[in-house]
């Protein structure tokens, strides 16, 4: 591994990577490789409620937004600014193809220089056969975006 790499729960990550306490570690690895090597922070999704960590994900994969829905208390929650843009969406049900909609939760933020977020990526992994993918992800191109970072 050359300079500015490290070894977290023997995942490969950048130096600058923040990676949050409940992350899965194939999932981090996952969201880290689509993050084109721009460090950031890689935040699960945990349900507020019900403390609950596998939900039901409503994607927009065009516009770029995210719905949650907790499986323990059925708890929602929009992932990042989705809110804002969500009546103009077309969102659909995130589906493994092994037909689960049950999902790890996690999302990857991409971090300018400044610290500003510049990109969004929302990683599910599959309960049933583990398999990772992003279902969304979209380009942040405003600030401040600090608030972002806790709606996950």
């Amino acid at each position: 591994m050359g300079a500015g790499s490290g070894v977290w729960n023997d995942v490969a990550v950048h130096a600058d990577d923040q990676i949050g306490e409940g992350v899965s570690a194939d999932l981090a690895v996952f969201l880290r490789n689509a993050g084109d090597g721009r460090p950031g922070k890689i935040v699960p999704s945990v349900c507020g409620g019900f403390c609950g960590r596998v939900f039901f994900v409503l994607v927009d994969d065009v516009e770029g937004g995210a719905e949650r829905v907790c499986m323990g208390c059925g708890g929602r929650a929009f992932i990042a600014d989705s809110e804002e843009f969500w009546e103009d969406a077309d969102p659909g049900e995130a589906c493994c193809p092994c037909g689960s909609e049950e999902f790890e939760t996690a999302v990857a933020f991409a971090l300018a220089d400044d610290g500003l977020v510049r990109w969004v990526t929302v990683g599910l992994r599959c309960q049933k056969d583990g398999a990772v993918v992003v279902y969304a992800d979209w380009k942040i191109d405003y600030g401040p975006t600090d608030h972002l970072l806790t709606m996950v």
